[in-house]
């Protein structure tokens, strides 16, 4: 008996360890199992309330405790849950990968009822994708399943599917028909957020179901918005609110309430926008999830410490083999973790090189882009001038020949049309400079107070037409001449009168320049401009500087125009380091104001702008003047001739460079009119020729393209002046006229 129990006495306390580490490894393991079934359940329940980091969080630990070999049966479960995320994220393209992999994942586990949620939430994502036949198939592959399980319950969720199906493809009846059906199985099941999202869907297909097919769809889908806004409000359901406003304006739409509609379809893309921002977030997160180094390191440092509390107590210190073998499995648990940490690194960095691929690939796009339209916009206003030119030209022309009183009335309105074409598109021409940043300000000397008598005098019939009367208020403690840009201020100027003057009748206008602080160099000049017009409202001020921007539909009905000219006053204000200031009262009118600043120019140091000499018109300085017309265009040919000789100037017409070359070397000409676009060589190249043998004849360019920007490179090849066209005629004598009392003065 006591070599029995000799033998046996070092066999026993191996036994009794084995069942203590057999028993606690067993608890280890349903310990694990309810924690990775806590993280989902906690994933759903912040999908629902779109704390979507929260989500993230859990399912990423959920993820780690899957991938272990003895959990690998609940990894269907886990990736099912990190695609309905990424569905919820409107992430698709990752939510479908996601799907495929609990799909092989479940099939590989022969897990039928997990392989139904699966083709179920799959389908769905395909509806989003709009792979409406494929979706199709997975929905019918997921009912035939839930009936061979004979569950009706979940078969809700493949009848919630169906009704997205018909809804996304405009069968909005049967659609009702499903999200009805599908409200009630949820209920029945007390699944609040699924219940909640089959109204939202329910009222969208309502809103836009025919009333002939369906009566009252309109009533019930409101009902249900109401329904569905007080509970998503109660329960945090912010994407379903957010739904309920494009719902909304679906409704009002066909109310035909044009205006509410607008409205509220702007306040969803800006709503939109904010959740897509928290989506951003969400998935950057995801993207970029903490690594589980550290977290497996305390783990195993954990358990370490108590298997050789355990050695100890129960071994004695004279288990060394099992110390030795817990060591190698913790070495391997190490290895295995470490592993998948590195795939996730790289799976994680992959797919940040592949965002950022595309983010540069979005903005290559977007410069070609931007490059394509100014290109666009310079052709396409170029080939718009020309025919421009041929209408304000004749116009003028018979306008000159003493029409009837009835023709009189309908050539002036041709020329009020082509006058405000000319103006829409030097408007979009001005605002895509400005965006290009094409614009540069110049520094040069002025008369402050004839350009601004200048901008009046060139309004004032523009008031008149519509009753109004400008009262003018200049401070005289401003200086006479200033340096800065002559033209830009002018057109700051032109467009806030001209607005003041549209929305203005029977009204006042006041513009006020006054001095805001002034010293021996500088001088700060404030600018306003107020009417007692139509007036904005709060809503709409914070908009009406943005590009095709105006009060209302009904203002842009009412009155016309594109929105451009208060765009252009912004960006040009900018430009010049300024910014403009809006008060106004709807009904009550509106005042703009503006602060820049200038220097001061010197009395007698500094010339004057060319553009501030006031132009007396001697008719006689044009007799028999001899003209050379440089044009390919047969018809601007007639038209430019019949405009010089009717002030009794003698033209001699040529079709292109060469035969300009050719002229000028010929005859004396006292000034050359341009063109620019010409068959053979350019209007550029012939002026650089006529140059090296004739430094003092005036050539004008008289083109229809915009040359401001590259106005310098003009004047080096030899042009004294630039016309665009079309041009007015008084503008255009005006210029030939100091062009040809510049030479006289040369000459002399």
């Amino acid at each position: 008996m006591r070599q029995l129990f000799l033998k046996y006495r070092i066999i026993v306390p191996f036994l009794v360890c084995a069942l203590f580490s057999t028993k606690s490894f067993s608890l280890q393991i349903k310990d694990t199992i309810v924690a990775i079934k806590q993280l989902q359940y906690n994933a759903t329940k912040a999908i629902e309330k779109e704390d979507f980091i929260e989500a993230v969080k859990s399912l990423n630990d959920a993820n780690k405790l899957a991938m272990l070999p003895k959990y690998r049966s609940y990894k269907p479960d886990v990736e099912l849950s990190i695609a309905e995320l990424y569905y919820n994220l409107e992430y698709f393209g990752k939510a479908a990968e996601q799907a495929l992999m609990a799909i092989k994942s479940a099939e590989t586990y022969n897990n039928d009822y997990k392989l139904a949620k699966v083709y179920n939430l799959y389908a769905v994502i395909l509806i989003s994708t709009r792979k409406y036949s494929e979706s199709k198939s997975y929905l019918t592959k997921a009912d035939s399943i839930y009936t061979k399980l004979n569950d009706q319950k979940s078969k809700v969720n493949t009848i919630y599917g169906e009704g997205l199906l018909e809804l996304q493809l405009g069968n909005y009846k049967a659609a009702i028909e499903n999200f009805k059906l599908a409200a009630k199985g949820f209920k029945e099941q007390e699944l609040l957020y699924q219940e909640v999202a089959a109204y939202s869907n329910l009222a969208d297909a309502l809103s836009l179901i025919n009333p002939e097919t369906y009566p009252n769809p309109l009533i019930e889908a409101k009902q249900l918005i109401k329904l569905v806004s007080e509970i998503s409000y109660s329960q945090g359901y912010s994407k379903l609110l957010v739904e309920n406003h494009r719902i909304n304006s679906q409704i009002l739409i066909a109310e035909k309430r044009g205006a509410q509609a607008e409205e509220e379809l702007k306040f969803y893309l800006h709503q939109k926008d904010s959740l897509k921002q928290i989506h951003l977030k969400a998935i950057e997160r995801g993207i970029q999830a903490e690594s589980a180094i550290g977290d497996l390191k305390e783990t195993i440092a954990s358990q370490k410490d108590d298997l050789t509390k355990k050695d100890k107590s129960l071994f004695l210190g004279k288990l060394t083999g099992w110390l030795s073998i817990a060591l190698i499995l913790i070495l391997s648990l190490l290895t295995l973790s470490l592993y998948k940490n590195n795939n996730l690194r790289a799976k994680a960095n992959e797919l940040l090189q592949d965002k950022n691929t595309e983010l540069q690939e979005a903005k290559e796009n977007a410069e070609k882009a931007s490059q394509a339209k100014a290109l666009f916009l310079s052709t396409i206003t170029h080939e718009l001038r020309t025919p421009m030119y041929t209408v304000t030209g004749l116009t003028h022309l018979l306008l000159e020949e003493d029409p009837k009183p009835e023709q009189k009335e309908h050539l002036n309105s041709l020329k009020f049309s082509g006058e405000y074409l000319l103006s829409l598109i030097n408007n979009i021409l001005d605002l895509n400079k400005l965006e290009a940043n094409k614009v540069e300000i110049e520094k040069v000397p002025f008369h402050l107070k004839k350009r601004i008598d200048g901008v009046l005098t060139a309004l004032k019939k523009s008031a008149e037409s519509k009753n109004n009367t400008i009262h003018y208020e200049y401070d005289n403690t401003l200086p006479n001449e200033v340096i800065g840009d002559s033209l830009k201020i002018s057109q700051i100027l032109i467009n806030l009168i001209s607005n003041s003057i549209k929305f203005t009748e029977n009204g006042d206008i006041w513009v006020r320049v006054k001095n805001a602080e002034k010293n021996a160099k500088k001088v700060v000049v404030h600018f306003e401009v107020e009417d007692t017009g139509d007036g904005i409202s709060k809503k709409k001020q914070n908009t009406i500087f943005e590009s095709f921007s105006q009060g209302s539909l009904q203002i842009n009905r009412k009155y016309g125009g594109t929105g451009l000219g208060l765009s252009i006053v912004k960006n040009l204000l900018e430009l010049m380091g300024s910014k403009i200031f809006l008060e106004s009262k709807l009904g009550e009118g509106s005042k703009f104001w503006f602060n820049i600043n200038y220097d001061i120019a010197e009395d007698n140091g500094l010339e004057t702008n060319l553009n501030d000499i006031e132009v007396v018109f001697e008719n006689t300085l044009f007799d028999n003047k001899t003209v050379m017309i440089v044009e390919d265009n047969k018809i601007n040919q007639m038209i430019t001739k019949k405009i010089l000789e009717k002030k009794k100037m003698v033209c001699t017409v040529v079709d292109n460079g060469m035969d300009a070359i050719k002229f000028a070397k010929e005859e004396d000409f006292d000034i050359i009119l341009m063109d620019i676009h010409m068959p053979g060589i350019s209007g550029i190249e012939a002026t650089k020729k006529i140059r090296e043998f004739n430094k003092t004849v005036p050539i004008i360019a008289l083109t229809a393209i915009t040359i401001e920007e590259n106005l310098e490179n003009f004047y080096k090849a030899g042009f004294n002046e630039f016309i665009p066209k079309p041009f007015k005629a008084e503008d255009f004598f005006e210029k030939i006229n100091r062009v040809l009392r510049s030479n006289d003065f040369l000459v002399k």
